[in-house]
């Protein structure tokens, strides 16, 4: 596995794919590789979501004490997928990251405690995946607009679809961070 540190604890990875005439082979999840790279998450909870194209869910997180990380991919389709720096004092608080993970690139996103998280689907079909460190707590979920001007998030999308919850969010302007950058 390749793993590329995209922001302070967001990573890139891109396992090595094994082809021939018989398909592929890949490992998707290695934790002694993860560890490595910091990650120390014991993931409880797997989930799944099937969507078409045009489809954006997010930008999602859970306030402490249920805060999660995540580590997603898509093993089907194609989604536009973007994490948002959210902890007070971060270097690069406010920032965003967004990266195409695919069925054919097989890239995933480790997302750690103190990002918000969003997606938005690229082609029909598209199968999501992603491991959480913590379980649902749906009491503790709160989000981030989708096209707040002060994240600037580039979806390539004027329109989307989007649930009644995610058309609700409040702006990042008044958003007071329950998270913190570890400092060193």
């Amino acid at each position: 596995m390749h793993i590329e540190e995209l922001l302070p604890g967001l990573l890139l990875i891109k396992p090595r794919v094994f082809e021939d005439h018989r398909g592929h082979f890949f490992e998707s999840f290695r934790s002694d590789v993860l560890q490595k790279h910091g990650v120390n998450d014991a993931f409880v909870q797997d989930n799944q979501s099937l969507s078409n194209r045009g489809i954006l869910r997010g930008l999602h997180f859970q306030l402490p004490p249920h805060t999660q990380s995540k580590l997603v991919r898509v093993v089907q389709g194609a989604v536009l997928d973007v994490a948002v720096d959210i902890r007070q004092g971060s270097p690069t608080y406010g920032r965003h990251v967004a990266v195409e993970l695919s069925a054919e690139n097989h890239h995933q996103l480790y997302i750690p405690e103190g990002f918000a998280h969003g997606f938005l689907t690229l082609q029909d079909r598209t199968l999501f995946l992603y491991k959480c460190n913590r379980y649902y707590a749906p009491d503790f979920e709160q989000g981030l607009p989708w096209n707040d001007p002060d994240l600037n998030v580039n979806w390539g999308i004027e329109n989307p679809v989007l649930s009644a919850k995610d058309e609700a969010h409040g702006s990042f302007a008044h958003f007071q961070s329950p998270f913190t950058y570890p400092s060193a």
